[in-house]
């Protein structure tokens, strides 16, 4: 009985060796396929680290395309505003010279035209009422001067040549009272006191009150006016200096006449 005992123990330690033997072989063998498999898992997580990274560039690449493009299309929608600006200059700019080349032949035109026009007040001075005659012809005068004056632009010659017909406007709508010398068949009247009524009426008076006389349009002489008229002629004269306000007044105008 112990002969077997013992041969059983034998077997079963000689079994046991065998399979240690085994599990040692097996191990052998599993252990490369781990590490093959930790590798594989590591590399698996620097390739997910890399895909990740290259999705947050391509997003941000992604996002300053979209900027770039908004930008662009901004500028491209300003740089047609400007040409358009430029191309509107170029527009003026050759109006602009087409104007100046053709000031030379208006310079011609004008320049005739303009001592017509002084010429044309001088005769209408001397065939109007005598108001104001020494101012009036010392104005043409002076206009006669200034078509001559190489200083003096085409531009400023005409302004003072309307400014000249537009003070010759206002006499034939305005009142004014002023002082002035007039010769009379012979006789010179120093400082007398001139009204002046529009057109319709030219008047002078001496101070003493004792010369009363009016410009007849029709006979272009001066003739004596009716005294009773005097305190009229006082009230517009004071009215014309704006030393009384206005008020009705009569003043001496030559009736109508029918027409043929």
């Amino acid at each position: 009985m112990k002969r077997q005992t013992l041969g059983l123990g034998a077997c079963l330690i000689a079994g046991l060796g065998i399979l240690a033997l085994g599990m040692h072989g097996h191990a052998q063998q599993v252990e490369p396929v781990i590490d093959t498999s930790r590798s594989v898992v590591q590399d698996t997580s620097r390739s997910q680290g890399r895909i990740d990274d290259l999705d947050s560039r391509t997003q941000t690449l992604l996002s300053d395309y979209r900027a770039n493009l908004k930008q662009l299309e901004q500028l491209n929608r300003y740089n047609a505003s400007q040409q358009r600006q430029v191309d509107a200059q170029r527009r003026e700019i050759a109006s602009l010279e087409r104007d100046i080349n053709n000031i030379a032949s208006l310079q011609r035109a004008v320049q005739p035209l303009m001592e017509d026009m002084v010429e044309a007040l001088a005769e209408l001075i001397e065939a109007d009422v005598p108001l104001l005659l020494s101012e009036r012809r010392e104005r043409v005068e002076r206009l006669r001067a200034l078509m001559d004056d190489p200083s003096r632009s085409p531009a400023q010659r005409y302004r003072l040549v309307i400014e000249a017909y537009q003070i010759e406007n206002e006499y034939g709508r305005t009142i004014e009272a002023y002082r002035d010398s007039i010769e009379v068949d012979g006789r010179l009247y120093e400082n007398v006191d001139f009204l002046r009524i529009g057109r319709l009426a030219l008047i002078f008076r001496t101070d003493d009150d004792q010369v009363l006389k009016r410009y007849d349009v029709e006979s272009r002489r001066w003739v004596d006016l009716d005294r009773s008229l005097l305190p009229d002629v006082k009230m517009a004269s004071r009215i014309a200096r704006e030393q009384i306000p206005p008020d009705l007044m009569f003043i001496p105008v030559t009736a109508p006449q029918p027409a043929n």
